[in-house]
This record gives C-alpha cells, sequence and structure tokens, in this order.
C-alpha cells in the first residue's frame, strides 16, 4: 500500500549559529545549577533519627531527572549547530537527501552529546544509534553505538526487520510488531518504546523513531530508525515516582498520627477557657486561687509533644498545681504524657505528698515498657493557711511575683524522672501573701538560639524563665490570671520555637 508520506523533502538549513551558542551556554549554565543542586540534595539517606528519609531520595532523584533531560537539550542544540551530516554513497535508492534528512533530524532530537569544555569526551556517547533496513535488497545497515546499545559487535551483524522482535520482552513484542507493521504497510512514522534483553541478561529500555523511506514509485523501499537508549531516563522518573509516592505515604502518616496525638492531648488537658477558681466553695475568704493556662505550640505546629499542665481541687479542700514534659513527640509522647498524668492525678487524690509523688512516678517510668525521660513540678497549695508545698523532677522552679518583684523558688533536690531508681526527691514549703502570683512553665517558652546568642544590642542572652521574670510590671497591673495569661502569650506568641511550651499562672486572690 502506497504510504501517506511523501518522498520529496527539501534539506532542513541549520539555525543561525550565534543565536544557537548563546542557547547552549544558557543551557550549560542552567545545568551547572541543577548539577550543584542535586550536590546539596544528595548526601546519605537517612534522617536525623537514623531512619529513611524519603523526601532527600525523592529531590535528589528529581535532580536526575532535571540533569538527564538537560544533557539532552543540550545534545539536541549541539545537532543543530553541527548542521546536517554528508550525504553517503551508501544512501538507499530514490531517497537521495530524504533519508540522511530524517536520520540527522532525528538524531538530533534524540541525541545525547556531554555537556563539557568544548572537545572532551561524552559520558553519553553510545545511547543513540541508527538503522536502515532496506527492503528491495534486504541489507541491513546499524550504526557502531546501535550494536553497543544491543551487545553486539559488527561481527555478529545487525538484525533484522524479522529477527528484532525476539529480542524484545515478550509483553512489548506485539506492540512493536504492529508499529511495524503500520510503518511498512500504511507508512505511519513509528514512536514507541521496548524494553531489550541483552545477551548478558540485561534490559534496556529504548525509545524508536522511524519512517518508511519511498522509492521513486512512492512504494516503501526501505524503513529507518534512530534508537535512543533511555533507560536511565526511565530509571530516574520511576526513582521520582516511587520516591514520591513514598513521601506522599509518610505525609499521610504523619498526618494522621498528628490529628491522634492532638486529639489525645486535647482529651488530657484540661479544656479551660479562660480563668478557674479553686477551691469552689462558698464563704472562701482570702487564698482562693484565680487559675488560666496556655498552650504555646511549635514554630512548624507539626510536633506535638508530651508538655502538661493541671490543676484540680482535692478532697481535703486543697489543690493540685503541676506541669510537666516528657521527652519525644507525636503519639508516643503524648501517651506517656497521658499515664503520667493519671498517675499524678490518682497518687494527689490519694493524699500523697509531693516529694514522695514524683519518687513514685521516677519508678513508674524507669519500669516503663518503652522507657522515657521526664521532667515535672508538683505543688499542693492549701488556700486556708496559704501554704504552697512542692517538689520537683529536673524541672524549672516555679516564679513568685509579688508587689511588682519577682524571684524563682529555691529549688528541692530532685533529678529527671526515669534517670536512675531510687531517686529521693525533696519537698519545700512557701508561704504565700494575698496578691501573689504564682507561675509554672515547661521548657520551650523561647528558641534555643535566643538563649545563646546576644540581642541586637549586645544584651546578655535570656532564658524563658528570665523573660518570663521580666514580665513582673504588667503581672503587677493585671487583674486577673487571664490577663496575665494573654501577656505569655504576647511575650512568646510569635516566637519560632523548637519545641511546645505551656504556662500555668495561679493569682492568690485578695
Amino acid at each position: 500500500m502506497p504510504s501517506h508520506l511523501h518522498a520529496d523533502r527539501s534539506d532542513a538549513q541549520p539555525p543561525e549559529r550565534g543565536a544557537l551558542d548563546a542557547l547552549i551556554s544558557q543551557t550549560r549554565r542552567l545545568r551547572g545549577g541543577v548539577d550543584a543542586v542535586r550536590r546539596g540534595a544528595g548526601g546519605d539517606d537517612e534522617g536525623l533519627d537514623g531512619a529513611p528519609d524519603p523526601r532527600r531520595r525523592w529531590q535528589r532523584a528529581l535532580c536526575d531527572l532535571a540533569v538527564h533531560q538537560l544533557d539532552d537539550l543540550n545534545g539536541h542544540l549541539d545537532q543543530l549547530r553541527e548542521g546536517l551530516p554528508q550525504e553517503t554513497d551508501d544512501t538507499p535508492p530514490g531517497a537521495t537527501g530524504q533519508h540522511a534528512d530524517r536520520d540527522s533530524a532525528v538524531g538530533a532530537a534524540y541525541a545525547a552529546p556531554p555537556l563539557a569544555a568544548p572537545g572532551a569526551p561524552s559520558a553519553l556517547v553510545g545511547r543513540v544509534g541508527s538503522a536502515d533496513w532496506n527492503l528491495l535488497t534486504d541489507e541491513v545497515s546499524w550504526s557502531d553505538e546501535l550494536y553497543g546499545i544491543f551487545g553486539r559487535t559488527p561481527e555478529d551483524g545487525p538484525l533484522s526487520l524479522d529477527e528484532l522482535p525476539s529480542w524484545v520482552v515478550a509483553e512489548d513484542q506485539p506492540a512493536l510488531a504492529t508499529a511495524f507493521t503500520d510503518c511498512l504497510v500504511d507508512g505511519r512514522a513509528i514512536d514507541r518504546e521496548f524494553r531489550l534483553v541483552r545477551p548478558d541478561g540485561s534490559v534496556r529500555t529504548l525509545h524508536m523513531v522511524g519512517e518508511p523511506v519511498l522509492d521513486e514509485d512512492g512504494g516503501t523501499a526501505s524503513m529507518w530508525a534512530v534508537l535512543r537508549d533511555v533507560s536511565e531516563l526511565r530509571r530516574s522518573e520511576l526513582a521520582v515516582g516511587e520516591s514520591r509516592d513514598t513521601l506522599q505515604r509518610e505525609r499521610h502518616l504523619a498526618q494522621a498520627e498528628r490529628k491522634l496525638a492532638v486529639d489525645l492531648q486535647e482529651a488530657v488537658l484540661p479544656p479551660w477557657r479562660g480563668s478557674l477558681r479553686f477551691p469552689h466553695g462558698e464563704g472562701q475568704a482570702t487564698g482562693t486561687l484565680d487559675l488560666a493556662a496556655h498552650y504555646l505550640p511549635s514554630a512548624t505546629g507539626a510536633l506535638i509533644g508530651g508538655d502538661w499542665y493541671d490543676a484540680m481541687e482535692l478532697p481535703d479542700g486543697s489543690t493540685l498545681l503541676t506541669a510537666g514534659d516528657l521527652t519525644g513527640h507525636g503519639v508516643a509522647a503524648t501517651s506517656g504524657m497521658a499515664m503520667l498524668l493519671g498517675a499524678v492525678r490518682g497518687m494527689a487524690v490519694a493524699g500523697i505528698g509531693p516529694g514522695p509523688l514524683m519518687e513514685h512516678l521516677n519508678e513508674l517510668l524507669d519500669s516503663a515498657a518503652q522507657p522515657a525521660l521526664g521532667s515535672a513540678v508538683c505543688c499542693r497549695y492549701a488556700p486556708r493557711s496559704r501554704e504552697l508545698t512542692w517538689s520537683q523532677a529536673g524541672h524549672p522552679a516555679p516564679l513568685l511575683f509579688r508587689d511588682g518583684a519577682a524571684r524563682v523558688l529555691d529549688r528541692p533536690e530532685g533529678v529527671l524522672l526515669g534517670v536512675t531508681s531510687g531517686a529521693a526527691y525533696g519537698q519545700r514549703t512557701e508561704r504565700l501573701e494575698p496578691g501573689d502570683l504564682l507561675v509554672l512553665h515547661t521548657d520551650g517558652l523561647a528558641p534555643r538560639s535566643e538563649q545563646l546568642s546576644r540581642g541586637p544590642h549586645g544584651e546578655e542572652p535570656r532564658t524563658g524563665a528570665e523573660r518570663l521574670l521580666g514580665l513582673a510590671s504588667r503581672f503587677a497591673s493585671a487583674r486577673t490570671a487571664q490577663e496575665c495569661v494573654r501577656a505569655v502569650a504576647e511575650e512568646f506568641g510569635d516566637r519560632e520555637r523548637e519545641d511546645d511550651a505551656c504556662v500555668l499562672v495561679a493569682r492568690v486572690s485578695p
């Protein structure tokens, strides 16, 4: 059947050389920039915790794919700059000036010369080869590069169109045979990929582009093709796709875990909105506590930690005030925090004092199936005597604000929870006055960078506790504990914290 393609085709002329040189230079500079990004995205696939980092793999695979594509683009431009090759005497009959035109044009579209200094050897040589199957003489002509792609030598000879499908993966053979038939019978161009099995057993992915070449009578005289080894490109695309899917799965898992951690945290921490007063009994004179608290998330909001605060009225009329922090993030940290807070509440209701309570918490963490470290402060306040009995385990001491002045309470002995078995925890007693303000807080209020560097005017770095002490004048003018919490939120709310934090404010009613 006559081909749909016209036999006459004028020789393509190369574009203006100056414009191509400028474009090639731009492409090489872009390639260098992408290479720099790829080096930055390279390195170890492991994250800080030693687990595989899907984001890093995805970034590096995407950079590899971009490098392959830029290599190809630069090769296309180099081919255009070099122009068309000279005609040879072995051009098929009836295809003078046409076969060379088509072969060179498609070769330019799929060649991949190096991106290096002019004259440097190409690292991509051998990825593109050409072939011509003469249907009139049964002659087959292969370029040297095509022999290398197929893993053959010129002594082995080229493959005929009948032999070629047997080298192809079984699943790809029907589609390739259909493409050959469409090209030779219906005159359709070939643009298809297939997988090649080489003699050594390796599998390569080839991209074939070709057309029938017509004789003077319009019949098909031969079929030419350019075959490009795109195995590395497809491998890069596959790596990008797989790493992208892995990253998406990791994100979905992280989102689900974060939601679970948030739900658990909200279920455990007191759902205060505004101030709370303890004790509730009517007729209470001085000594009643006006309470308010605030939770400050980390800067990203993605890491839910094990920080907690709590206040509850005990059976004997006293009030429990506590704050703490369990190491780690996510569901493990929040579930551990829920366990500790439940234990604190239970032991406080049972009448266990702050010091012995800390000893029991330490043994609880030390014997847990999944050992962890934690810090805590526990206070028991008697409203009638206004006595505050408290203990701590490696935790910041409460801050006392009185008459516009502020100080840190002297700490009793006590190490982090879970560090060692049988640790002793002391306790101290402080008598509060009407109008006093007590602040319990966890670490993480101020970013570590601010605690290590001087201020813009050479000021000494300040910890979160020191900055809280600096709010003494604002606290003195506040009428409620909630107003004090607002002042804390304004002071620390816009900070780029690496961790979450909690603040509990207790104001003794005058």
